[in-house]
C-alpha cells in the first residue's frame, strides 16, 4: 500500500528535527573542524611478519607497504572530511528548512483565521440583506 507523501511528512516529529537542528549542525561542524586533512593521526602499526612463509619482509616491501598505507589514509582522510562537509552542509540546509516551515505554518495558521473571518463576514452581509430585502 503507498502512503502518499502528505501522510508521511505528518508522521514525522517535525518540533523534534526542529529542536535537534542546531545540536546535529553543530557536530557536524565538530565532526569538520576535528576531521580536518593534516591534522595528527595515530601511526599505523607495522605489519607482522607473514605468518604463513615464516620469513620477515625485507626493508624495502616494509617501505612500500607503509607507501601504500599512506596512501591509502589520504584517501580515507579526503573522504572523511567530504563527508563530513557534505553533513554539515545538510544540517545548515535541514535547519533552513525547518525555519521555513515555521514561517510557512504561521502563514498557514493567518491565512485560516482571515478566511473564517471573511466567512463569518460575508454570511453576516449575507443575513442583514436577507433581513433588509424582507
Amino acid at each position: 500500500m503507498a502512503i502518499s507523501w502528505m501522510a508521511a511528512l505528518k508522521v514525522v516529529p517535525w518540533g523534534k528535527v526542529m529542536e535537534h537542528a542546531p545540536q546535529v549542525l553543530e557536530k557536524a561542524r565538530g565532526l569538520i573542524d576535528k576531521h580536518r586533512p593534516g591534522a595528527t593521526v595515530a601511526e599505523a602499526n607495522t605489519p607482522a611478519p607473514s605468518a604463513e612463509t615464516g620469513e620477515v619482509p625485507s626493508l624495502g616491501e616494509l617501505k612500500n607497504r607503509c607507501l601504500a598505507l599512506q596512501v591509502q589514509l589520504e584517501q580515507l582522510r579526503q573522504t572523511q572530511a567530504q563527508m563530513a562537509q557534505t553533513m554539515a552542509d545538510l544540517a545548515e540546509q535541514n535547519a533552513s528548512l525547518m525555519g521555513v516551515v515555521d514561517r510557512l505554518q504561521s502563514r498557514i495558521r493567518w491565512l485560516g483565521w482571515g478566511l473564517g473571518l471573511t466567512l463569518l463576514a460575508s454570511l453576516a452581509l449575507a443575513l442583514w440583506l436577507a433581513l433588509k430585502g424582507s
